[in-house]
């Protein structure tokens, strides 16, 4: 179920743009807030596409991440099926933290997950994202927004198909960048290393979290994955 809605820019403080809910379908508005939304909606959009649901989204995901998966979301719209659920990866965040957030659009409710990053962004081997690479054969992570594509059975089992949506992450179909499980992303891993083991790019989860991903993410939706400064 898709819930349109224009880009919106406003001239307003960081704190200020959260507020005025610059999130994917998913804005934490203020009486103030909303009275502003509605003049400039009113103003900058010609012709206003149906109004998205205004939810609370749940802290757990970094604020400014957030902007810019909205950012990201709103170019993309008209390449997903769904939006009621979309994936974010915040790579900021060491491997041995839930990192991998399913996002339901219409409640704000977030189900926090582990997952593993590429080889190639982590040389030494740290648990830290250093670097992201589109490069073939750089075993890196790539950042920016995905299409979830089919399903297919891989070396890890079910898997969910990524298709790269912007110039950073352009050759994912190439480089075989998927969503995945892998024994080196289940907890007791982190929990006995301090951190996860490495994939070749592709977002590796543990087996259970995989499950939730394939039943709530599935085709045609929308996966963000970057790295704040």
């Amino acid at each position: 179920m898709v819930h349109g809605g224009g880009v919106i820019h406003l001239e307003l403080s960081r704190r200020q743009m959260l507020g005025a809910g610059l999130c994917a379908g998913f804005v934490a508005t203020t009486a103030q807030s909303s009275t502003l939304l509605e003049r400039v909606v009113a103003k900058a959009a010609p012709a206003p596409l149906p109004a998205r649901p205004r939810v609370v989204v749940d802290p757990a995901v970094d604020a400014d991440l957030l902007v810019r998966a909205r950012a990201s979301f709103d170019r993309h719209r008209l390449a997903l099926r769904h939006t009621d659920v979309i994936g974010i990866a915040d790579f900021s965040r060491p491997s041995r933290e839930a990192r991998f957030f399913l996002l339901d659009t219409h409640t704000g409710q977030v189900s926090k997950h582990l997952v593993a990053h590429g080889r190639g962004s982590d040389p030494d081997h740290s648990g830290f994202l250093e670097r992201f690479s589109n490069v073939m054969g750089s075993e890196a992570s790539s950042a920016g927004g995905y299409l979830t594509g089919d399903y297919y059975p891989g070396k890890y089992g079910r898997s969910l198909r990524l298709s790269g949506l912007d110039y950073s992450n352009s050759n994912a179909e190439a480089r075989a960048i998927v969503v995945h499980s892998a024994w080196y992303a289940e907890p007791e891993q982190a929990a006995l290393h301090g951190k996860l083991g490495r994939s070749e790019g592709c977002f590796a989860l543990s087996y259970d979290s995989l499950q939730q991903v394939l039943q709530r993410l599935g085709p045609g939706r929308f996966l963000y994955a970057d790295k704040l400064a």
